[in-house]
C-alpha cells in the first residue's frame, strides 16, 4: 500500500469547534520528528504539534527533564493518570522532550505538552475525566490506537488543524514525509484479529460476513470508550455514541471480545 495514497482527517464529532485532528504514522522516528518541525511553516502553532514515538527505558531515566523545574534524569511515570498528565503538560513547553511510562507499551517519548495530555488520559475512566482532559478536535476514542501503535514500535505525527483549509495542506505535507494514514495502519491492525474473531463467531453459530461491521464497532468500543469497563458500566456512553448499534448483538459480542483483549493486555501489564 502507498502510504502517500491514503488520508484519514480524525474529526470529533462531539467537538464543538471546527478543529480537527491529521495524524501521520511514521515507521521511523527520526522522520516523524523532522516532519512535525516542516508543519510550523504551514503556520501550525508549535503546542498544537506533536509526535509520540517508543523510547528506551535507559533513555527515559537518565536523560529526559520532564519541567524546568526537575532536573535532568527524571522521567515521568504517568501510569494513565489524568491528573499527572495535566501537571506535567503545564510545566512543558511548546515542543519540549517529555518522557513518560505507559502501562502496557511502556518507554514513550512525546515532544510537544499536547502528547503527555493524551497518552495520560489513555488509562483514565471513561466519562468527564476523559472528554475534559483532552483539547477539543482530539478524537477520544482513537486513543487505545495510539498505544497500538507505539507498541508495534511506529512513531506518529498528530496535528490540530484550525479549520479544513489547513488540514488540507497539513496531509499531504506528512505524506510528502512518507506517513502513512491513520485509517490504512488501523486496518492492518483489524485484518490480524480478524481471522481469530470470525472464527470464534462462525462456531457460535453466527455469520460473520453479515455481522463483522458492528462486531468490529464493539471491540473498538471496548478498547476505546469502555477501556475494559464491563457493558453495563458504560451503556450511557455506548447509547451516545452509537445509538444504533449499541443495542445490538453483534456489538454486544464484539464489545465482550474486545473486553478480553483489554484483559490480556492488562495482564501483560502485571507481567512486564
Amino acid at each position: 500500500m502507498n502510504p502517500r495514497s491514503h488520508w484519514l482527517l480524525a474529526r470529533d464529532p462531539h467537538a464543538s469547534s471546527g478543529m480537527n485532528t491529521v495524524v501521520g504514522v511514521f515507521t521511523d522516528s527520526g522522520a516523524a520528528q523532522r516532519a512535525a518541525r516542516e508543519l510550523e511553516a504551514l503556520a501550525v502553532p508549535r503546542d498544537r504539534i506533536t509526535v509520540l514515538f517508543p523510547g528506551e527505558t535507559r533513555r527515559l531515566h537518565t536523560e529526559v527533564p520532564t519541567t524546568e523545574a526537575e532536573p535532568p534524569g527524571v522521567g515521568t511515570a504517568l501510569g494513565g493518570v489524568v491528573g499527572g498528565a495535566t501537571g506535567a503538560a503545564a510545566g512543558v513547553q511548546a515542543g519540549a522532550l517529555i518522557g513518560l511510562f505507559v502501562p502496557g507499551v511502556g518507554p514513550v517519548f512525546a515532544l510537544g505538552a499536547l502528547g503527555a495530555l493524551v497518552l495520560g488520559a489513555a488509562g483514565a475512566a471513561v466519562g468527564s475525566k476523559l472528554e475534559h482532559t483532552l483539547p477539543e478536535g482530539l478524537p477520544k476514542d482513537e486513543v487505545f490506537f495510539y498505544e497500538e501503535l507505539l507498541g508495534q514500535g511506529r512513531a506518529m505525527v498528530m496535528a490540530l488543524t484550525e479549520d479544513e483549509a489547513q488540514a488540507n495542506r497539513v496531509r499531504p505535507q506528512l505524506a510528502e514525509a512518507g506517513a502513512e494514514s491513520l485509517d490504512a495502519a488501523r486496518e492492518r491492525w483489524w485484518v490480524g484479529l480478524r481471522d481469530v474473531e470470525a472464527q470464534a463467531y462462525v462456531t457460535a453459530g453466527g455469520d460473520f460476513s453479515r455481522a463483522e461491521a458492528e462486531y468490529r464497532r464493539g471491540v473498538e468500543a471496548a478498547l476505546g470508550i469502555g477501556r475494559g469497563a464491563s457493558y453495563s458500566d458504560v451503556v450511557g456512553e455506548l447509547q451516545i455514541r452509537y445509538p444504533d448499534t449499541y443495542a445490538r448483538e453483534a456489538f454486544r459480542r464484539g464489545y465482550e471480545s474486545g473486553r478480553r483483549h483489554a484483559e490480556m493486555r492488562r495482564g501483560s501489564r502485571r507481567v512486564a
